[in-house]
């Protein structure tokens, strides 16, 4: 899909954050004399208003009778296509795609290594793009991960190599797009985002559109993924990362086949599964033809990402870890795994997004930390789900109506205990949706009710290229 097959379409476009405004001025930069309506919320329509570009057309209500009078809307990735008033227009002939399918309309030949997965995807796309760089190749850092593709469409240097981050809302942009990657990473497969797809099933085949329509050349993949591990994709060569004939782990030493390569017990990479994606982005290498194994070494200089297990720093003997990225119940599983051993205080909960937390639940039975502090729309829920296996158990299961009043009790709950120390764990599980904006407004919060600046544990370091 080319930005000038719009040209002599009847095209609008449905929301205005960031991924919104780059493709408005990816269109107009193609297209700048091409008729545009764009739906928004009534706060966002005085900045587009404010453009006093004559030939935008600013609305509030995307109802499904003015969505059917488009040939093409190009929609935001939290907007879903599976609303009532989306599939009525698309009955009606409207075809929805994302900014992504633009971007890879217009660089189908691009060395592209497109990363997904329910967690991780983040942290694996920013430091396959640090070890490519470490090894002298020009390398972009780009999509979901914090830059939209869009905004680097035109770059003045274009680079060897791009480290795509895609979320489930985007995969199915780059076969939208007609492009086929270089390579496709999938890391693991979870319930998520089920408001937005509609159902697990739904969840999962949105995911693996990426693999299943995107049909990358080379497709890498976890052998200790169930849903991964049982996929049939005819049209791609698949390389797997964690079986012994590969990348992959023994203990917290890096073994590429039988040839030990590195430990990884000092890497900044907190957590196993962080480690084991180390695996991952190393056989993505090998795919693109780069000798991978001197490359590892230099993931000692990785700088971990914000609002990722990032340990803030130590108040008055607790510790500060911000995970407000976790919008799983396994993410946050696999935070209190990170710092097992410890004495920790975890704050789950936020928007409800209808996934069951029994998973959870039953590990808690035998892996509990010191206290749980249960706090968003979905808090009371899980705190249901908790309490008998509190009234059981050693731990102090408490609920709080805001992030503030969630501190406060993790801080007492861990000072009261007795024991020196603890860990004070931001690991919702759940995304932010309602008191904040986004996850990077709730960690920012949570830095700061701690004593920490926000402005310094903020930035994604390497966005862009370089």
């Amino acid at each position: 899909m080319l930005i000038s097959q719009l040209d002599g379409q009847r095209v609008a476009l449905w929301g205005w954050g960031r991924e919104g405004r780059a493709a408005y001025q990816a269109i107009r930069s193609r297209q700048p004399e091409l008729a545009l309506t764009l739906f928004c919320s009534a706060d966002e329509a005085a900045d587009a208003r404010g453009l006093n570009d004559a030939r935008l057309a600013v609305e509030t209500a995307a109802t499904a009778e003015r969505l059917s009078a488009f040939d093409w809307v190009i929609k935001s990735p939290g907007i879903s296509p599976y609303r009532a008033e989306a599939l009525a227009a698309a009955e009606q002939g409207t075809r929805f795609i994302g900014g992504t399918a633009l971007w890879f309309g217009e660089h189908a030949d691009a060395r592209a290594v497109c990363v997904t997965g329910t967690k991780g995807k983040s942290t694996t796309t920013s430091l396959l793009a640090h070890l490519l760089r470490a090894g002298g190749h020009r390398t972009a850092l780009a999509g979901n991960i914090g830059l939209p593709l869009l905004e680097v469409l035109d770059p003045p240097q274009p680079p060897e190599f791009w480290a795509i981050e895609l979320s489930s809302y985007q995969t199915g942009d780059v076969a939208a797009g007609g492009a086929r990657p270089e390579v496709a990473i999938a890391l693991n497969i979870y319930p998520e985002h089920l408001d937005w797809h509609g159902s697990q099933a739904r969840y999962v085949e949105d995911k693996l559109r990426l693999l299943t329509a995107g049909k990358p050349k080379i497709a890498v993949l976890n052998a200790n993924d169930a849903v991964l591990a049982g996929l049939d994709l005819p049209d791609s060569e698949i390389r797997w990362f964690g079986r012994e004939d590969g990348w992959h782990l023994r203990g917290d030493v890096l073994w590429r086949g039988e040839r030990e390569v590195l430990d990884t017990s000092a890497l900044p990479l907190p957590g196993r599964h962080n480690r084991s994606n180390l695996c991952a982005v190393l056989t993505a290498i090998e795919a693109l033809g780069v000798d991978a194994a001197p490359l590892a070494a230099h993931a000692a200089s990785f700088r971990p990402l914000p609002h990722r297990l990032q340990q803030l720093g130590e108040r008055d003997g607790l510790v500060y870890v911000n995970d407000s990225i976790s919008t799983t119940p396994h993410a946050s599983l696999a935070a209190l795994d990170c710092f097992a051993g410890r004495r920790i205080a975890i704050l789950l909960g936020g928007h409800d997004r209808g996934i069951d937390w029994q998973v959870f639940a039953d590990a808690m039975r035998r892996q509990a930390p010191v206290a749980i502090v249960t706090m968003g729309e979905n808090g009371p829920r899980i705190h249901e789900l908790l309490a008998s296996i509190a009234a059981q158990s050693d731990f102090r299961l408490s609920a709080a109506k805001d992030l503030a009043e969630a501190m406060a009790q993790a801080q007492a709950a861990l000072r009261e205990g007795g024991g020196e120390g603890g860990v004070v764990l931001l690991s919702p599980g759940a995304p932010s949706y309602g008191p904040y904006r986004d996850y990077v407004a709730r960690g920012r919060h949570f830095a700061e009710l701690a004593g920490f600046d926000p402005d310094s544990i903020s930035t994604i370091a390497g966005l862009g290229i370089a």
